[in-house]
């Protein structure tokens, strides 16, 4: 596989992480998970999202670049693979569902200040997941202050993805994940690591595993 940086996006719920842990393992590469654990305004945002919408933004902001420059920038991509399991322009999607306008225009020009400083993924494999199994994953991985999201929340955010998708500038590669299971059916990651060895010329490449 001739990719050294791949970021995977999508909706809060979509299985990212659990690829971004098995493309690293396949490939023996670098993972980057977003931290968000340790993040104080986060349960604080979905008790009260207009009080916390900012200064939860703004701290996401920080600690993705903090740690993207850590492994992107402060090291050499061609020595390791580096997998994420997100990709800087999430805050700027995130703020944009999230803020005020006004807060929204500081947060951009903040955005656009560090956004310069850090590489794109060579790839970037976004998953599409229906609300309903978005609700679903949710539900099983039992963060209490994710229970209560709602489903007007998450269309937000994936109308936020497909307006970016749509002008996105780098290769770009779209799973509907409605009927994928990495875990519980392998065949379905052994169709995507055959398509990434071949490595196809594109922009945006629509790719059904099942």
């Amino acid at each position: 596989m001739n990719y050294r940086f791949i970021a995977i996006e999508g909706n809060i719920g979509a299985g990212k992480s659990t690829l971004a842990h098995l493309l690293a393992k396949h490939y023996d590469a670098k993972l980057i998970l977003e931290e968000f654990a340790d993040n104080n305004f986060l349960p604080k945002f979905y008790g009260e999202p207009d009080r916390y919408a900012f200064p939860l933004e703004l701290s996401f902001l920080a600690d993705r670049y903090k740690q993207l420059k850590q492994y992107l920038v402060n090291s050499d991509l061609f020595q390791q693979k580096i997998i994420s399991d997100y990709i800087f322009t999430k805050s700027k999607l995130f703020a944009k569902v999230n803020l005020k306008e006004d807060e929204y225009e500081l947060f951009q020009k903040l955005f656009d200040i560090i956004d310069l400083h850090l590489p794109t993924p060579d790839l970037l494999i976004y998953l599409h997941c229906p609300v309903q199994k978005l609700q679903n994953n949710i539900r099983k991985r039992g963060r209490n202050y994710e229970q209560a999201i709602a489903d007007d929340y998450l269309i937000n955010v994936q109308e936020v993805y497909q307006q970016y998708l749509k002008q996105n500038f780098f290769k770009t590669l779209i799973i509907d994940v409605a009927d994928v299971d990495f875990i519980a059916e392998p065949g379905h990651f052994e169709v995507l690591i055959e398509f990434l060895e071949k490595d196809y010329s594109f922009t945006t490449h629509y790719l059904s595993l099942t």
